[in-house]
């Protein structure tokens, strides 16, 4: 049994983006750029980042 099927009975769709490449390919600018045009359309996002990352800041996305 699926856990979207015991938790919510009602139908909702979304989709899972991938954004890959090479490092210093601008993949993180690509994903800010996505969000910001997100936010500006009043659309709901979701980023995740892992918990060990915390290269430039603990729970913020940015790029070097």
């Amino acid at each position: 049994m699926f856990l979207e099927n015991t938790v919510n009975h009602k139908e909702q769709f979304g989709w899972i983006e991938v954004i890959c490449g090479s490092m210093f390919s601008g993949k993180t600018e690509e994903l800010i750029r996505r969000l910001k045009r997100a936010q500006i359309a009043r659309q709901k996002v979701e980023i995740f980042k892992p918990i060990i990352d915390t290269r430039y800041h603990d729970e913020k996305v940015i790029s070097h």
